[in-house]
């Protein structure tokens, strides 16, 4: 005879459907809010990274047509087009523009010319190891110019990822010139 009160009461319990969901609201909102930054910083993370591979392919390619040597103030400039293209800000991002050129004795690319601004070195002919898996087979004196990026990221959220660098890297040949050539005497 206990028990029946406390079916009773459980019935009608289960049967209830009044509630209150300003309770419910607080109970579940830090959760969503939390979920809702996940997907926001993780989405944005690959948003950035595309942005920097296109401003990357763009400049590449902005190069590639370059017909009249380039010096100094175009790699600056370069390097502002790359932080307006990509939104970034002061020292947030690097640029590097090599230019290497294929020697068949050696079977291998060989630096002509590096140009760097921001924190990056400059490309050298001992780290021409690093990269000769990543550039195609080419003929006698084919010239490449070899664009990377670095930014370095800020999650807008603190979720769990760190800050870190988004590096970016590509190659093309020289479209209306046999080579891209650096001035550095150029005022």
């Amino acid at each position: 005879m206990m028990f029946v009160p406390v079916n009773t009461t459980l019935r009608r319990f289960r049967a209830e459907t009044k509630g209150y969901i300003t309770l419910e609201a607080i109970i579940v909102m830090p959760a969503l809010l939390w979920l809702f930054a996940i997907g926001w910083v993780y989405f944005d993370v690959f948003r950035q990274q595309s942005v920097n591979q296109k401003a990357n392919y763009t400049i590449g390619d902005m190069l590639s047509r370059e017909t009249d040597a380039v010096d100094d103030q175009y790699i600056t400039n370069t390097r502002r087009l790359l932080r307006k293209l990509t939104r970034t800000k002061g020292s947030d991002s690097d640029l590097r523009v090599t230019v290497v050129e294929y020697n068949v004795d050696t079977a291998a690319w060989e630096v002509v010319w590096s140009e760097k601004r921001g924190n990056q070195p400059v490309l050298r002919a001992s780290d021409m190891a690093d990269y000769a898996a990543r550039l195609p087979e080419a003929n006698a004196q084919d010239q490449l110019i070899i664009v990377e990026t670095w930014e370095l990221y800020q999650p807008t959220f603190d979720v769990g990822l760190d800050p870190f660098e988004i590096k970016t890297y590509s190659f093309t040949r020289p479209r209306y010139a046999p080579q891209l050539v650096f001035d550095a005497g150029a005022v």
